[in-house]
């Protein structure tokens, strides 16, 4: 049944063991008997960056169709079963991955497996042009609800457009577009199955209160006979220069609660020092209300309601630094602009102090601890380094790679990326300038929430 391995966490007793069944299925096992639950998390190397153009949005669609049912499962019969025994669940897409993910009571973890398993090898059993309509409506309005009709929803997929070129695998993000979701038939989606969604093409992992001696029979009766697949071709290359090299820049006119300014630069791949340096930077300038453009902006000048500045990592391409500002009532774009220079500028020429990298590493330090704390956070990062990296254990190593970073290597990523030719900007100006500025403070406090944070379509309609 393939190797197995142990590594122990830097800063604890956390382990994994790897193996690997002969059909290619990877399986990470991670046992922690702290609480009587198990998560048991499901990644398939399938997101937005593999699909071709005319048909964006077929990996998210697909995460929906996994949840209409499968060769023994009918209907919602996956969300029944699982919140039935007292379980939850659910399935995200991304630009470089899909996962599906359970969180059970210890003694239903076999459920769980089974019901991953049937889809993995039965899903084109069930799936049909009734699912497929149903899953598409679905799709299209939760495109609706997230990007079309909220303040602000499309500066997501705004700034991914100008920051990646046309032609670009990252350049459509994962929600996919209103023509190509019309356009995608029963033929595309069950070639889209065959090729992505098999156990060659996943890696599982199972964390919490288990027997791992019986977690693996279980996965090798559910999941050892589905057939492998050898038709997947490698995504196409997101590797680009550095730097843009000039100021990309888009206005938007809507209505929206108050001004903002956002931006997005290229920042190092995933995986790389570069990348936690960066990490550290942005943490620096913009994680929370101890940070510099807080500070500064909310602070100090009072000419803006939030600011935040996060990282969205990806492997496959250049990651993103994303700065998130909603102006104070009235406040001009420039003078906010300005300012926002004026600081990374600042941090450029002089680096973090002591306490400012002291105070990061703790904020970032903190993060990773509570996502490697829960079983479901840690069944998602061991798949993730296992899938987007090749080995889970890395997982367990992630802290400590943060804290090795100097204030040097912070100033330096700082010089070379955080400037003005090298990012993509949209500004956002009302189209009815008098909207209320309580309601512009409350969404921009979201928005800031959720700059960096990873971004995931998905999450399937129950």
């Amino acid at each position: 049944m393939g190797h197995t391995a142990t590594a122990q966490a830097g800063s604890g007793s956390l382990t994994a063991t790897e193996h690997r069944l002969a059909n290619g299925l990877r399986v990470v096992l991670s046992e922690d008997h702290l609480t009587p639950v198990a998560a048991v998390c499901l990644w398939y190397d399938v997101g937005s960056r593999h699909e071709v153009k005319g048909r964006t949005g077929l990996a998210h669609l697909f995460e929906h169709l996994m949840f209409q049912g499968s060769g023994q499962v009918k209907g919602n019969g996956h969300f029944e079963l699982v919140q039935g025994a007292g379980g939850s669940l659910n399935g995200t897409t991304s630009f470089e991955r899909t996962n599906y993910f359970e969180t059970m009571p210890a003694h239903q973890v076999e459920l769980a497996l089974w019901l991953e398993a049937d889809r993995m090898g039965s899903l084109l059993a069930a799936l049909d042009d009734e699912s497929m309509e149903n899953q598409r409506d679905v799709v299209k309005n939760e495109r609706r609800q997230r990007y079309d009709n909220v303040p602000y929803g499309t500066a997501f997929e705004k700034l991914t457009a100008l920051s990646y070129p046309e032609g670009h695998p990252y350049h459509h993000t994962p929600i996919g577009s209103m023509a190509d979701l019309d356009a995608a038939t029963l033929d595309d989606a069950r070639t889209f199955f065959r090729t992505y969604y098999a156990p060659n093409n996943a890696v599982l992992s199972v964390v919490g209160d288990i027997d791992p001696e019986q977690t693996l029979a279980w996965i090798e009766k559910y999941f050892g006979s589905i057939p492998t697949h050898d038709g997947k071709q490698p995504p196409r290359d997101g590797a680009l220069p550095d730097i843009i090299g000039k100021e990309l820049r888009e206005v938007v006119e809507e209505e929206v609660p108050a001004r903002a300014l956002m931006a997005a630069y290229r920042l190092p791949e995933d995986g790389t020092r570069a990348c936690d340096a960066a990490d550290l930077a942005l943490t620096v300038l913009g994680g929370g209300e101890s940070s510099r453009l807080y500070n500064r902006l909310v602070r100090r000048d009072r000419t803006a309601v939030a600011a935040g500045f996060g990282l969205l990592r990806l492997a496959g391409a250049p990651s993103l630094g994303w700065l998130d500002v909603k102006t104070s009532h009235d406040v001009e774009v420039p003078a906010i602009e300005a300012a926002v220079d004026e600081e990374l500028a600042r941090l450029a020429a002089e680096g973090p102090t002591d306490e400012e990298m002291e105070r990061a590493q703790a904020q970032l330090e903190r993060e990773w601890l509570d996502r490697l704390g829960t079983v479901a956070g840690r069944a998602d990062e061991l798949c993730r380094y296992a899938v987007l990296f090749g080995d889970p254990q890395l997982a367990l190593t992630a802290v400590q790679r943060v804290l090795d970073i100097t204030a040097a290597e912070v100033q330096e990523v700082a010089a070379a990326r955080l400037r003005p030719d090298n990012r993509a900007v949209l500004v956002y100006e009302p189209v009815a300038a008098d909207e209320d500025e309580g309601a512009a403070e409350a969404d921009a406090d979201d928005a800031a929430g959720a700059a960096g944070n990873d971004v995931q379509e998905g999450e399937a309609a129950k």
